[in-house]
């Protein structure tokens, strides 16, 4: 069965698309069939994989019926990919159908079958496309940066995911919270992990065991068209986002670590 995990947080800026774009690299890696999804339109899950944003059809023109999700794909040395642009961003005003909220997984539902793991990179908001990933997903990963600020409106988000249970997609799980930029020396880093665990229990889910320090090849690995996995894979924040994919692949999907 296809596990489709949308990567979600209406806060910017908490490390949903180096989430994201590390899940496709890493689950690739280990031998699954991915499929990248970007739903955000600023387009940085494509770009960050090595596409050449704005050349080819993308999720917009896929959704507008424009063209097929078969012609939309990209291959990548990462794995497929289905990218995003700044069109996007009139979804909100142009998606007004009956059961819009369906359209995405609609369009997957032709394509599911081909791959083990579909992950969806998601704007920072709660709008129509948020919804969609939710209404299509088996499972979502909430990253926050550890900062008191990535708690705030993290109650909104609960609100969200419980109406989508309520509606549309009874099975929808939260896979767990994912603090980005830790440091487990810093006061501040374990108030906001205690905090953060209080949210998980409300969400019915956990905190993932490993927590991704900061490093500075997280910010430059993009401008190379890569994850941090392949930039600088004996990285830290590597290290640490290979363990949350060990935890998403299971034993299905190992990594096969060079001796």
């Amino acid at each position: 069965m296809t596990r489709i995990i949308t990567v979600t947080n209406q806060k910017g800026g908490v490390g949903k698309t180096t989430t994201a774009s590390a899940l496709v690299c890493g689950l690739h890696q280990r031998g699954a069939r991915v499929l990248g999804v970007d739903l955000d339109p600023q387009g940085n899950l494509g770009f960050t994989l090595g596409l050449d944003i704005g050349t080819a059809n993308t999720i917009y023109d896929v959704l507008k019926g424009t063209c097929t999700i078969e012609e939309a794909i990209a291959s990548t040395e990462y794995g497929d990919v289905l990218s995003s642009d700044i069109m996007l961003s009139v979804a909100e005003v142009e998606f007004t159908m009956p059961r819009r909220e369906f359209i995405l997984d609609q369009q997957l539902a032709k394509v599911r079958s081909r791959y083990d793991f579909i992950i969806i990179d998601t704007p920072p908001a709660l709008n129509v496309l948020t919804v969609n990933a939710y209404v299509a997903s088996t499972g979502l990963i909430v990253p926050m940066e550890a900062e008191v600020l990535s708690l705030v409106g993290i109650t909104q988000l609960q609100e969200t995911i419980e109406t989508v249970r309520a509606s549309f997609n009874p099975d929808l799980k939260v896979l767990g919270i994912l603090l980005n930029k830790f440091n487990p020396r810093l006061t501040l880093s374990k108030e906001i992990l205690e905090l953060a665990e209080n949210v998980a229990e409300q969400l019915d889910s956990q905190v993932f065991e490993s927590k991704v320090r900061r490093g500075v090849g997280v910010a430059m690995a993009p401008a190379h068209g890569q994850s941090v996995l392949t930039y600088q894979p004996n990285s830290k924040p590597a290290q640490d986002l290979q363990a949350v994919v060990d935890a998403v692949a299971g034993a299905e999907f190992p990594l096969l670590r060079q001796e």
